[in-house]
Parts: C-alpha cells; structure tokens; sequence
C-alpha cells in the first residue's frame, strides 16, 4: 500500500512539473534583419536595397562602389555579404542573406550578422574572427566578405 501512494505522488508530481515547464520562444523581433551598419548607405525596410550616400568629404573621392559577394552554402543555408568601399575602405557591410528557415537560425544569426558587420569594419578586410555558436554563418559570411572584397581589388 506505501508503494502504490508513494508511486501516484511522484506521479502527480511529475505531470505538475512537466505541465509548469515553459518552452522558450524566439519574439517576433528577434526575425528582422539587421540594418546596414555604416555611413554610406542607408538599408530601406521593406526591400533591404541599399542607396548611396554622398560623401562629406571635400578632398578628392571616388564615388561608392556596392558590392555584393557570392553567396556561400552553408549547412544550415546561404550567406552573402555587400560592402560599400570609398576610398578604399569598407564604409558600409551588411549580411544580405543568411539563413533565417528556423527559429534557432533567426535567434543566432541576429545575433552574429551584427558583430560580424562591425568586426568587418574594425579590420578593413575579411581577416575577422568567428563568432561562437555561429561558425556556419561565420565561415560562409568570411568567405562572401572576400569574394566580395575580390571583386572590388580590396584586401
């Protein structure tokens, strides 16, 4: 008889406990993209097209020069970056795309598309470090930063 009370307490127990347990969801947030970072572009919401912005300087410049990278495969989806380069700096890098399937992949990825942006313009080229929890995402964003930094004759 002591075995069979002890057993329907645990049990009861446990479905209090399995009942109370709250799953985490990723808030809806968390599922846009992040903007440009930078000053020579400026990214609209609704398209994510970038526009130029003329320079402040009043020496000699060479206009603006967007480029978007070719995209990397990755496991978990593709990865392509653009870069705006004036005067031979990186003035502007966003992640055009990146995977977002799943809601794991949006909670990283906003995460480590911002950092990844503001690591590139702190270096000036595509020697960047990964960012943890997002090697995919970063591996693939590195190498569309250099196919992009390629195509402009950057480091």
């Amino acid at each position: 008889m002591r075995r069979v009370i002890l057993a329907g307490a645990n049990t009861i127990m446990g479905l209090i406990l399995l009942l109370s347990f709250k799953t985490h969801s990723v808030p809806t947030t968390l599922a846009t993209r992040p903007a440009v970072i930078g000053n020579a572009g400026t990214t609209t919401p609704a398209t994510g097209a970038v526009t130029s912005e003329p320079s402040q300087s009043t020496s000699t410049t060479t206009p603006a020069r967007t480029v978007t990278g070719d995209p990397v495969q990755t496991r978990y989806g593709p990865v392509a970056v653009q870069i705006t380069m004036a005067n031979g700096q990186i003035t502007a890098v966003d992640a055009v795309e990146y995977p977002t399937a799943k809601a794991r992949d949006v909670q990283i990825n906003t995460r480590a598309v911002p950092q990844l942006n503001r690591e590139t313009l702190a270096a000036q080229s595509a020697q960047i470090d990964m960012i943890s929890g997002a090697t995919y995402t970063s591996v693939g964003y590195i190498t569309s930063l250099q196919s992009a930094l390629d195509m402009v004759g950057g480091a």
